[in-house]
């Protein structure tokens, strides 16, 4: 597969919602989470406008050069009373479309997130990864992220 030499970042709109749930979902961990269905479920565009209304949140695609939706992310800023009232980035559902893999779009949008995050005077940037992804984990250690806490999670 060729490169992808440049990717245009920009916020997600109403009509990319199934877009990115299908990519939510085209993974062995995501499919079981989520319903593609025609139509959607309404709780993916009620969740999108909640997205949308929080200035401290933003959801956003990748295009190729052509328009075509081919990844996104979330990127959380924190704002904390810890480490003298240091704001924190959080990147969250990193996904490229699985026929554009290793093409260098997660890394662009990677990179996007750490730019936005210090723009927005965060002081560090963090991201979580399920413990099975090893892949995913040499990439976020590429990229020059470090292994720094244990997470935990509970489900309700």
């Amino acid at each position: 597969m060729s490169a992808i030499s440049e990717i245009t970042i920009r916020p997600a709109r109403r009509e990319d919602v199934g877009t990115i749930v299908a990519m939510l979902a085209d993974d062995p961990l995501g499919g079981p989470r989520e319903r593609i269905e025609n139509p959607l479920p309404q709780s993916y565009f009620t969740a999108f406008e909640k997205l949308q209304r929080d200035p401290n949140i933003l959801l956003v695609v990748a295009e190729d050069g052509e328009g075509t939706v081919v990844g996104c992310l979330q990127l959380c800023i924190l704002p904390g009373l810890s480490s003298q009232g240091a704001s924190r980035g959080l990147i969250e559902d990193v996904r490229v479309a699985s026929r554009c893999r290793s093409r260098g779009i997660g890394e662009q949008m990677v990179q996007w997130a750490v730019v936005e995050a210090r723009a927005r005077e965060c002081k560090l940037v963090e991201l979580l990864t399920h413990h099975t992804r090893v892949d995913a984990q040499r990439f976020y250690e590429r990229l020059g992220f470090a292994r720094s806490h244990v997470g935990m999670t509970l489900r309700f």
